[in-house]
């Protein structure tokens, strides 16, 4: 969990250069995604899939998660330089 947090944070750095690079500014950064998503050992899929797991994982590829036909189909396999992409308009990346 510590792991996708810190990058998460390291994203949000990206996008907003204030921000501490530390892992309380990724669990910070992080509570915006939460609402929808959760990480760690109990983590469920709620409105988004669960992200354990997520670098490495095929795009539309958690069990028990309903995506949609463009997430299914992509093709796209998540890596950090995927994710970060992605995370900077999510709605452009995947329609």
């Amino acid at each position: 969990m510590k792991t996708l947090i810190g990058f998460l944070m390291s994203a949000s750095i990206l996008m907003h250069p204030a921000s501490a690079a530390d892992v309380d500014a990724g669990e910070q950064s992080f509570k915006k995604c939460r609402a929808c998503h959760e990480v760690g050992v109990d983590a469920k899929n709620k409105v988004g899939p669960l992200l354990n797991g997520l670098f490495g994982r095929a795009a539309g590829s958690v069990p028990g998660f309903r995506y949609s036909d463009a997430n299914r189909n992509s093709g796209v396999v998540w890596s950090e330089e995927i994710f970060s992409e992605y995370i900077r308009s999510p709605r452009t990346f995947m329609p």
